[in-house]
């Protein structure tokens, strides 16, 4: 069986050669959202983590809502941050806001040195179909 590679046409036009994801035998695996807006890349990003990381789990949600999917559907998240002492905390907050109480997928976080487009975080995820 050969991989399907989705690009969502509501998604945010990726900031690099990728696929919004790639699907294989009910997996699926959303490259890392950036907190571009989906009908203006080339706007200013959204200022602070909170709002950053806003845009970027809309972002997510546009990505597997054209799957017929959604965040009930995710497995694993991995986030991040380039403040990472600084933007760990109010990044939690906005992140969980995203979830229902007790139904948060697995997830890694660390800091980095840089994102694309100077973002302050980025995320990406694995799915499951149903």
């Amino acid at each position: 069986m050969l991989p399907i590679h989705h690009m969502i046409d509501q998604a945010p036009e990726p900031v690099a050669p990728f696929s919004h994801a790639v699907e294989i035998d009910g997996w699926i695996f959303v490259t890392g959202q950036m907190p571009t807006a989906p009908d203006a890349p080339d706007a200013p990003l959204p200022d602070g983590v909170e709002a950053q990381t806003e845009r970027v789990m809309e972002n997510l949600k546009l990505v597997l809502a054209g799957l017929g999917l959604g965040l009930e559907n995710v497995t694993f998240m991995r986030v991040y941050l380039t403040e990472f002492k600084r933007d760990y905390q109010a990044m939690n907050e906005t992140y969980k806001k995203f979830f229902d109480k007790g139904k948060l997928p697995g997830r890694t976080c660390v800091g980095v040195s840089g994102l694309a487009v100077d973002a302050l975080v980025e995320i990406d995820l694995v799915a499951r179909r149903p």
